[in-house]
Order: structure tokens, then C-alpha cells, then sequence
């Protein structure tokens, strides 16, 4: 049975965990620095919002209309409101 596993020198295996113990300090700076960007934005966002006030207006609105015709069949305005038109010459439900 031929055993194919070399050595690697002591020197080759620190530089190589130095190097991973570099990039793993540098990929934990970086999620801190992600972390804290995603909360400062949110937080500027909830103030920004924050500035505004929702204002909810209910109106109601009564229309007061009086209309003649000459024929006195008329039950229809101009404004689009359906009713019954007041004729003095024939007051009833068209």
C-alpha cells in the first residue's frame, strides 16, 4: 500500500491560517459594518416618516337644489343628483 500524504512545513501552514484569520476578522468587520448601516438606515426612515402627519377629512356634503322648466317634467340637474323635481304646475314623482 503506497501512502501518497506529503508534509507540508510548519512555516507554509501559518501563513496560510494567518491569512484565513485575516480575512475572517475582515468578513466580521464587514457584517458589523452591514449590521449598523441596516439599522441607521431604518432608523432614518422611521424618523422621516415620522414627520408627517396622516390627516383623515370626512365631509358631508347637502346640495340644496331648485330647478324650474317650462315643461315641468324635468327631474334631472346638471350636477348629476337623481330626484324629484318640484313644478308648480304638476308636483309629483316623474
Amino acid at each position: 500500500m503506497d501512502n501518497n500524504q506529503h508534509d507540508v512545513p510548519f512555516i507554509v501552514h501559518e501563513s496560510i491560517v494567518a491569512s484565513m484569520e485575516r480575512t475572517i476578522k475582515r468578513l466580521w468587520i464587514l457584517c458589523v459594518v452591514m449590521f449598523l448601516s441596516l439599522v441607521i438606515s431604518n432608523a432614518l426612515w422611521i424618523y422621516y416618516e415620522s414627520q408627517f402627519e396622516d390627516v383623515v377629512t370626512t365631509q358631508s356634503i347637502t346640495q340644496d337644489v331648485t330647478q324650474d322648466s317650462d315643461s315641468g317634467g324635468s327631474n334631472m340637474f346638471v350636477g348629476g343628483d337623481y330626484g324629484e323635481a318640484e313644478s308648480e304646475e304638476n308636483s309629483g314623482n316623474y
